[in-house]
């Protein structure tokens, strides 16, 4: 009787560490493209951190939030860049980080889609992300793209320069 409960308990701890898989962030990137007088501008934000626990046979229970440094927006242009780091854009000095938090994650054709509450300023707004995840066992890749409205996050006014349409791709690098 004594070793049917250790096979149990035993079974019952491999099943929960299997359904549990967190992900530690080794590398990354955020990237986004925006039209600006009809040229794209190409931009980064550096410094991404994150807290994943994902597993593609459970999403129900698979959580990932990620946030980066608003002061670290880079477009190659330092004038530019301190423009953006002002109240207008970006107000880093009030809201330093930019986050992503997902409330539901599913499996759709191809990869999965996220439902994201994405915090930029004082502002959230729920936003669907399709990502992918490429599993190389103790290590893996979440590649992901967003598009929104940056108006809808008070990052500038609207005008006929500048797109309120931004893309945004993350590459995340993780171990277990």
């Amino acid at each position: 009787m004594n070793k049917i409960n250790i096979l149990i308990a035993f079974s019952l701890m491999t099943i929960a560490a299997i359904a549990s898989t967190n992900w530690s962030p080794t590398t990354g990137s955020v990237k986004f493209h925006i039209k600006n007088a009809g040229i794209t501008v190409d931009g980064k934000f550096s410094g991404i951190k994150a807290s994943i626990q994902f597993d593609r046979n459970d999403l129900a229970n698979s959580r990932i939030y990620a946030s980066v440094k608003a002061t670290t927006v880079n477009t190659g242009i330092d004038k530019r860049d301190e423009h953006l780091r002002k109240a207008e854009y970006f107000d880093v000095a009030k809201y330093p980080k930019i986050e992503m938090r997902s409330t539901s994650i599913a499996k759709s054709k191809d990869e999965f889609v996220g439902q994201f509450d994405v915090t930029i300023k004082d502002k959230t707004k729920n936003i669907e992300v399709p990502f992918s995840f490429t599993n190389h066992g103790e290590t893996g890749t979440f590649n992901g793209k967003i598009k929104l409205d940056r108006l809808d996050f008070n990052v500038g006014e609207s005008g006929f320069i500048l797109s309120d349409d931004v893309r945004i791709d993350i590459v995340l690098n993780v171990k277990k």
